[in-house]
């Protein structure tokens, strides 16, 4: 008969060996000096592969469409979150970002057993996590979370170049292009528009 120690040793170790769900997590939008930053979270079922994933940046916007649909059909399960305007403003893009990937990995209907970020940080999770920079190339589960992140965060942007088609959002997406720093200066900055972000408070200053 087993002793209870090495009982509880087998049972450990067995634990431990088990593979089990693992989540990829990124985010899209750090940069930009407008909107939120968002981020997914996908844990991919390995029976239903999706063909085609990789860096949503190394995408045409109609295949991270069509990605974003295969994604969301076919993932075990995915969770999308921000971090808005003046949680970016409060707590810097730093940790806004990590409490969107936090969201995002809350989110998940499946609690996985080990997250994978893209970059070098790691949110508070309470699961096992790691970060691998330029994960979006390499890890699949990873470039679907940048897709889902990255399809989300621009049809936010392109919402709001409905609401505000002289800014030009469709175009640049929020970030500091020649046209959005025009635009800025002859316009001022919207509700949406980062005010801890230097041309944005540069341009508040401006109209003190």
């Amino acid at each position: 008969m087993r002793s209870k120690s090495f009982l509880h040793a087998e049972q450990a170790t067995l634990a431990w060996d088990v593979p089990g769900l693992v989540a990829g997590v990124d985010e899209a939008g750090r940069g930009p000096l407008a909107g939120p930053v968002v981020a997914a979270a996908v844990i991919l079922d390995d029976m239903r592969p999706i063909k085609g994933l990789a860096d949503s940046k190394k995408l045409s916007p109609k295949r991270r469409e069509a990605l974003y649909d295969e994604i969301r059909a076919r993932a075990l399960c995915c969770s999308i979150a921000e971090a808005s305007v003046e949680e970016i403003d409060r707590l810097n893009i730093l940790h806004a970002t990590m409490l969107a990937m936090r969201r995002a990995v809350q989110g998940l209907r499946l609690k996985p057993t080990k997250v994978l970020v893209d970059g070098n940080r790691i949110p508070p999770l309470d699961v096992l996590a790691e970060a691998i920079v330029k994960g979006d190339a390499k890890v699949p589960a990873i470039s679907a979370a940048s897709i889902l992140a990255k399809v989300t965060r621009d049809r936010m942007l392109a919402d709001l170049h409905i609401r505000h088609p002289e800014y030009g959002f469709d175009q640049h997406k929020g970030y500091g292009t020649a046209q959005h720093l025009e635009a800025l200066r002859r316009l001022g900055p919207l509700p949406e528009h980062r005010r801890s972000f230097a041309p944005v408070a540069q341009q508040c200053r401006a109209e003190a």
